[in-house]
């Protein structure tokens, strides 16, 4: 990829948070750690994250969360229709010092729950709204199989990412995530004002980003976030044909 430079307080915080890590985590060469990583990205969007700078509610026009919400969405993933269930809860946690809203997002296949995640989401003064983790089971027969892709924002090196910009402007490139080898989705905005239909209504002004991780280079996926409503509509475009659509919201 080509390179650019990271703004200074933010790969001095990613240095800080990357020697926080655990014994049993795998030490990182030179061109492994996580400011070497971020730098080599062509990120241009990495706002500082200061703990002294955040508000109780998330309530950004393209990602709100009032708590009690409830967002219904169906589509299909690796041939198998699913159900996803996302609950807003009223439940905080604590993360670096900020109080971050808890989101209960749950998959479910011919009625049983594949995968079940908690997500931490806080909002800054700015309007920025920050992913600061997510406690993820997968699960077979009833039965947890996996727990991959779980992570904290300051443990072990995990840094917390932009899940959706303040102002979100054509070409914007970010970091949603980060803990080395397990959680590095990044997104870039693609589209602005767009017109788009899904089961629970047609929404106007919306906006398009694609998703992708150097963990799956084969793999990009599209998103589209409404004003009022947020994520409206997924859709593979380079590795896979899953999808998902809103289908209600519950408030």
């Amino acid at each position: 990829m080509r390179r650019c430079t990271l703004p200074l307080l933010l790969l001095a915080a990613l240095l800080i948070l990357s020697c926080d890590r655990q014994p049993t985590q795998p030490s990182a060469g030179p061109a492994d750690t996580p400011e070497a990583l971020l730098a080599a990205a062509e990120v241009n969007f990495a706002p500082v994250f200061d703990p002294r700078n955040f508000v109780r509610d998330v309530d950004n026009r393209f990602f709100p969360l009032a708590p009690g919400t409830r967002f219904v969405a169906e589509g299909e993933e690796d041939g198998e229709a699913e159900i996803n269930v996302t609950l807003v809860t009223h439940d905080r946690k604590e993360i670096l010092g900020v109080s971050a809203v808890v989101v209960l997002d749950r998959v479910l296949v011919d009625g049983e729950v594949k995968e079940k995640t908690f997500d931490w989401y806080a909002q800054d003064r700015d309007g920025n709204v920050w992913y600061l983790g997510e406690d993820t089971k997968e699960f077979e027969d009833g039965k947890v199989v996996s727990t991959a892709g779980s992570w904290e924002a300051g443990k072990n090196g995990a840094v917390a990412g932009i899940i959706m910009p303040a102002q979100p402007q054509v070409g914007q490139h970010y970091f949603q995530e980060f803990f080395r080898g397990e959680a590095e989705d990044q997104a870039r905005v693609v589209a602005r004002g767009l017109d788009v239909t899904v089961p629970f209504g047609t929404f106007h002004n919306c906006l398009k980003t694609v998703e992708f991780t150097r963990l799956e280079p084969g793999i990009k996926e599209a998103k589209f976030y409404c004003p009022g409503v947020g994520f409206v509509r997924a859709k593979g475009v380079l590795g896979s044909e899953a999808f998902l659509v809103l289908k209600n919201v519950f408030r």
